[in-house]
C-alpha cells in the first residue's frame, strides 16, 4: 500500500468514526497525515497553531476580493473561508472545521504539506536552498506553501484542470537574470506566474480575484502579455486591463 493510499484510508476511517460517534469536541489524535494532524474541532473563537495551519489551507477560499489573514485567530473571515472550502468540496457548510473538513484536507495534501497538485520544486526552479531572496530561506519557502494552497483552490474552481507555473521564487541573482523588477514579489517567495494552458491568461486573472491574491497582474499590464502574475502582497494591486481588471 502506498503512503498516499494509506493516508486516504486513515482519513476515511476517521470520518466514518466521527460520523457514527457524533464527535463534536475533538477529532482524536490518530496520525492521519505525515505533515500535520489536527487534534480538536475548530470553530469561531479558537486560536493557536492549529488554526494557523487551517488558515493556510483555506486561504484560497477567501471569496471575491478577500484575503484571509494567517494570524491563528478563528474569526468571522476564517469561518467564511471554511464554509467556502466545505461548499467547494461537497461538505456540510457550517464553518466548523471538524473531522470531515480535516479528512478532506488530508486527502488534498502530501506529507511535506504541499497540496497534491503542486510541489516545492515547481515553485522554485532557481535553486534548491530558497536562499538569496529578499527574506530568509525559511520564510520564502513558507510563503511558497501559502501560494500553492491558493493555487490549489484556484485550480479546483477552474474544474481541476492543470495550472502551468512558469516562475515562482527567485533569488536576487535569478531575478536579475530574467530582468525582474527590483522589488519583485518573486524575491519573497509569495508569487507565481501562470502560463496559458487549459485556461486563457485572462480567465486565470479573473478567477484569481476569488482566491486570496492581493497581487494580480496580467495582459494589459506592461510585461505581462505572456503570463498572469499572482502574489499575496500586503495590499491589493490588480491590473490586467485587457481582461477587464
Amino acid at each position: 500500500m502506498t503512503r498516499r493510499t494509506a493516508r486516504l484510508v486513515l482519513s476515511i476511517v476517521m470520518f466514518i468514526a466521527a460520523t457514527l460517534g457524533g464527535l463534536v469536541a475533538t477529532t482524536g489524535t490518530a496520525q492521519a497525515d505525515g505533515c500535520y494532524t489536527w487534534s480538536r474541532t475548530l470553530s469561531q473563537g479558537a486560536s493557536g497553531a492549529d488554526v494557523t495551519h487551517l488558515q493556510i489551507r483555506v486561504a484560497g477560499h477567501a471569496g471575491s476580493g478577500g484575503a484571509l489573514a494567517i494570524d491563528g485567530a478563528y474569526g468571522p473571515a476564517t469561518t467564511a473561508a471554511v464554509k467556502r472550502f466545505q461548499t467547494a468540496y461537497g461538505l456540510a457548510a457550517d464553518g466548523v472545521a471538524g473531522p470531515a473538513t480535516f479528512s478532506k484536507i488530508y486527502a488534498l495534501q502530501d506529507n511535506d504539506c504541499t497540496p497534491i497538485h503542486f510541489t516545492y520544486a515547481e515553485l522554485n526552479t532557481c535553486n534548491s536552498t530558497w536562499a538569496g531572496g529578499a527574506v530568509s530561506a525559511s520564510t520564502a519557502k513558507a510563503n511558497a506553501l501559502r501560494t500553492m494552497w491558493k493555487l490549489e483552490a484556484l485550480r479546483h474552481a477552474l474544474g481541476d484542470q492543470p495550472l502551468r507555473v512558469t516562475s515562482g521564487f527567485r533569488s536576487h541573482a535569478c531575478n536579475d537574470a530574467v530582468g525582474g523588477a527590483a522589488g519583485s514579489r518573486h524575491l519573497y517567495g509569495d508569487a507565481a506566474d501562470l502560463g496559458a494552458g487549459p485556461h486563457s491568461l485572462c480567465r486565470l486573472a479573473q478567477q484569481a480575484r476569488n482566491h486570496g491574491f492581493n497581487g494580480i497582474l496580467g495582459p494589459g499590464y506592461p510585461g505581462h502579455s505572456d503570463h498572469t502574475h499572482l502574489d499575496h502582497r500586503a495590499s491589493r494591486f490588480w491590473s490586467a486591463s485587457a481582461c477587464g481588471i
